[in-house]
């Protein structure tokens, strides 16, 4: 029985952080992106008062911003949605673990969706810069590159690696 329950509570645990994988993709105001696209997006994100945006790039801004907290809101509900699936599951004799699987397998493809949509918002904001702008943008992913790389360093030496 304990094996049982552990099993359950490992494919469980499983099932959730899919889901909130999908969550780690959506960006957001105070969430690091490590990961190519976010990275793009968040620097352009943070730069808002270095570019002296025209009226048609508010615009895009505006709804690149409104597209980002939809996404973000949509992830948390897909999230609790699965969580509330695991916990119906998990109070019946016989838990349906495929049906938490399907549950989680949709949430993170929705997030990817939505991802994808956000990071296209951004980029076509991007695609509307002067040179100047875009060398502001340039000069903020160098420098978040270079403290990447130094803070990369500093746990290869930390961790003898």
């Amino acid at each position: 029985m304990k094996r049982i329950a552990s099993s359950l509570a490992a494919v469980a645990a499983v099932a959730v952080i899919g889901v909130n994988g999908a969550a780690v993709a959506q960006p957001h105001h105070g969430h690091r992106g490590g990961h190519g696209g976010g990275d793009v997006v968040m620097a352009i994100a943070h730069l808002k008062s270095q570019l002296n945006l025209n009226t048609s790039q508010q615009v895009m801004w505006d709804n690149a911003a409104a597209a980002s907290k939809a996404a973000r809101d949509n992830a948390r509900t897909n999230r609790q949605a699965v969580h509330q699936t695991l916990k119906n599951e998990l109070a019946k004799a016989e838990p349906d673990l495929a049906a938490v699987a399907a549950a989680a397998d949709n949430a993170r493809d929705a997030g990817a969706a939505a991802h994808r949509q956000v990071r296209t918002a951004w980029l076509n904001l991007y695609g509307t810069f002067t040179p100047e702008q875009k060398t502001v943008v340039k000069n903020a992913l160098l420098e978040r590159l270079s403290r990447m790389e130094q803070f990369r360093e500093k746990m290869r030496q930390r961790h003898g690696g």
